[in-house]
């Protein structure tokens, strides 16, 4: 599935080389994949395949450019054989 994603992680501003840094820390994972990009007015959203893994960037930007981190969760919905909620995040980062 490669529409798949767990969590969003919103650059505002987008900075090449805050990006460039997200990509190289998704490339290091082989279970983790940017499943799409998406260009705001204000910044760039990035869909990523793990929640765990996103809010790890966040904090790894957070020390390196020393930026405002905000990490959100929202309920998408409940898996049909366990019953647990199933939530996607949101990982901001403000320069």
């Amino acid at each position: 599935m490669s529409d798949y994603f767990e969590a969003v992680i919103q650059l505002r501003p987008a900075r090449e080389d805050v990006v460039l840094l997200v990509h190289q820390l998704v490339e290091q994972r082989k279970d983790v994949f940017i499943a799409k990009e998406v260009p705001v007015s204000t910044g760039l959203d990035i869909y990523i395949s793990s929640q765990r893994y996103a809010r790890s960037i966040g904090q790894q930007l957070k020390r390196r450019f020393k930026g405002t981190l905000i990490i959100t969760k929202k309920l998408y919905g409940v898996n049909r054989l366990t019953s647990k909620q199933v939530y996607r995040g949101t990982v901001l980062f403000r320069l």
